[in-house]
């Protein structure tokens, strides 16, 4: 039997809680990589300013301009200061630097940017932080802070930073809850305290203000979260029809997920995983009255999926609508076939060629690109070679 198919069959037939997809996907079309340029220092993410012209934030690196076509490379200016260094440079770091780079659905008017960065304070650590700019030429200004999520720490682990707009025209911003081991959880882990802005999904205006149909978690509650329970969330995408928002989640031993986002909702971490926990000894509190959301759909081996995309082009008939998913650990990229808010069918892609693969992008014209996670970061182009 095929290796692919096998693991696939084997994967299907072991996630009992959510429902079985009903087949295999095989797809008729014969996708290839092809590398479009390299030299990128560990991309996390891609903004396309046109259809030769993109953003692209190195998680090493710098926010840099690329033209696709030239393979011209520009570093943009005025980067704010707060940036952490190099995970090359903090021990035992494995996730610091630029993450998310996001484009205003009104960019070609207002010339917003979002990003998203591991910030550091002198003395206490480093948190998530998320903030607009005004990209003008290749520098960005009037820069302004949406969100920062606190406390500084030492950690240097989970910091989320996936974001998405919503059909409402909202925000949605994924902040991981920091911590490496479970043993270090609090008396109320981070991810299920209301107070605690680390381990939360987020939804404000794009100005950082907070809308007023947003959950209510309380009073004490910390403002603009929209779901609690996240461990490690970094993917994060809006089907292009339904709206409904879609995002990846890092389990720890095994228990890798994929989760629509509700409103108000908890994914349960650490309370509950379809994984294991680093710590032996550790044992989750007991929350009275708590309601915990399901994966729509869980692997029993590590993928680390990220960023993750709807394709809605042209170039791979058969793929219209599905969700594609690209992994860290296993370096492939996985498509998904969904019906009525179910995973009906899966495919693995390029189990031939793994590479750690960090973000899938479609291009203003359909065209598919993915970024490598590596020290010699690459824009491979993905093509139908039919």
């Amino acid at each position: 039997m095929n290796t692919s198919i096998f693991v696939l069959f084997l994967m299907v037939t072991v996630c009992t809680k959510i429902e079985k997809p009903s087949e295999v996907l095989q797809t008729k079309t014969r996708p290839t990589k092809e590398i479009v340029i390299d030299s990128l220092k560990h991309p996390w993410s891609i903004a396309f300013l046109s259809e030769d012209e993109v953003l692209v934030s190195e998680k090493d690196g710098d926010l840099v301009k690329v033209n696709l076509i030239s393979k011209e490379k520009r570093m943009i200016k005025g980067f704010p200061r707060d940036l952490t260094d190099s995970i090359r440079v903090i021990t035992g770091g494995d996730n610091s630097g630029i993450f998310e780079v996001l484009l205003d659905p009104d960019f070609g008017n207002n010339k917003y940017v979002y990003l998203s960065y591991a910030a550091k304070r002198k003395g206490e650590g480093s948190t998530t932080k998320v903030v607009r700019a005004v990209l003008k030429k290749d520098s960005l200004t009037s820069i302004k802070t949406l969100l920062e999520a606190g406390p500084f720490t030492r950690e240097y682990f989970h910091y989320g930073g996936g974001m998405t707009f919503g059909p409402d025209g909202k925000l949605y911003i994924t902040i991981g809850e920091r911590l490496y081991k479970e043993i270090d959880e609090p008396e109320m882990p981070i991810a299920q305290d209301i107070t605690d802005k680390r381990g939360k999904i987020y939804r404000i205006n794009p100005d950082g203000s907070i809308p007023d149909d947003n959950p209510d978690f309380g009073a004490i509650a910390v403002p603009g979260v929209y779901a609690i329970g996240i461990r490690a969330a970094q993917g994060i995408t809006t089907h292009p029809e339904t709206g409904e928002i879609w995002f990846s989640e890092h389990g720890t031993r095994q228990g890798d997920e994929v989760n629509m986002l509700k409103s108000g909702a908890n994914y349960g971490w650490p309370i509950i995983t379809t994984g294991g926990y680093r710590s032996k000894d550790y044992y989750p509190p007991k929350i009275e009255g708590a309601v915990f959301t399901d994966p729509i759909w869980y692997w029993q081996h590590t993928v680390a999926p990220t960023g993750l995309l709807f394709y809605t082009g042209d170039e791979f008939p058969e793929w219209k609508n599905d969700l594609l998913v690209p992994g860290l650990s296993r370096g492939s990229l996985w498509r998904f076939r969904i019906e009525n808010k179910t995973i009906k069918s899966a495919e693995e892609l390029f189990t031939d060629d793994r590479i750690r693969s960090r973000k899938i992008a479609q291009s203003p014209e359909g065209k598919l690109y993915l970024l490598t996670d590596e020290p010699n970061g690459k824009i491979l182009r993905i093509k139908n070679n039919q």
